[in-house]
C-alpha cells in the first residue's frame, strides 16, 4: 500500500502471477527468436564462405532485376517525378493532342511545375498562328487536364515568333559597343 497526496491509503493493483502455461509461452518465445538470430547468423557465414553477398533465390525477392519498363516506372514513382515525366509525354504526343496543323506552327518549350503556376509555354512561328492558340487555349488546357490528370495545366502561355538575334558580326574594334565605335 501507498499514500495518496491527501494522506488516504491507496491499494496497489495485483500484477497476475504468470502460471506454468503462460511461463512455457514466454519461454518457447524467447527460444524461438535466439534460434532465429542464430540461423540468420549462420546463413550470413555460409554466404561470405561461398564468396558472395547476398544473392536472389528461387523464390522472387527485391533483389531480382526488373524489365525496364517497371524500373523506370519504380524510378519516377519513388522520385516523386509522375507529373514532369507526364508533361513531357505531352510534348512527345503534341502533334496527336493539338492536331497536326497547330503543331506545325505552334512548339510547346517548357512546362513551370510550379504548384502556384503550372505553366505550359508554346512557341508559335507567326503572330496570326499564336492568336489561334490564344483563342484555343481554354479548350486546350481542358483536353491537357483530362490527359494528365485536373490541375496539371493552369495556363497555356503563348510566345509569338522571336527576331532576329541581334549581333554585329565577328568583326569589331576591341572595346566597342556598337558598329558606329569601328570608323571613328
Amino acid at each position: 500500500m501507498s499514500q495518496d497526496h491527501g494522506g488516504e491509503p491507496v491499494q496497489m493493483p495485483k500484477v497476475p502471477e504468470s502460471s506454468g502455461v503462460d511461463l512455457a509461452r514466454v519461454a518457447l518465445r524467447a527460444a524461438k527468436e535466439q534460434a532465429k538470430a542464430r540461423g540468420a547468423a549462420a546463413q550470413q557465414k555460409k554466404q561470405a564462405r561461398r564468396g558472395g553477398g547476398l544473392r536472389s533465390g528461387a523464390h522472387a525477392d527485391g533483389r531480382d532485376p526488373l524489365p525496364l519498363g517497371a524500373a523506370i516506372n519504380r524510378l519516377i514513382t519513388e522520385r516523386g517525378w509522375e507529373t514532369p515525366a507526364a508533361v513531357g509525354g505531352v510534348m512527345g504526343r503534341w502533334p496527336q493532342i493539338v492536331g497536326e496543323d497547330l503543331a506545325n506552327h505552334c512548339v510547346p518549350l517548357k512546362y513551370d511545375e510550379d504548384p502556384d503556376e503550372r505553366v505550359l509555354t508554346v512557341q508559335c512561328d507567326s503572330t496570326a498562328w499564336a492568336t489561334q492558340l490564344r483563342l484555343l487555349a481554354p479548350r486546350l488546357v481542358a483536353r491537357l487536364n483530362e490527359d494528365l490528370g485536373h490541375g496539371t495545366v493552369r495556363l497555356i502561355k503563348v510566345l509569338g515568333p522571336g527576331g532576329p538575334q541581334c549581333g554585329y558580326g565577328p568583326l569589331r574594334a576591341p572595346g566597342s559597343v556598337g558598329p558606329g565605335d569601328t570608323y571613328g
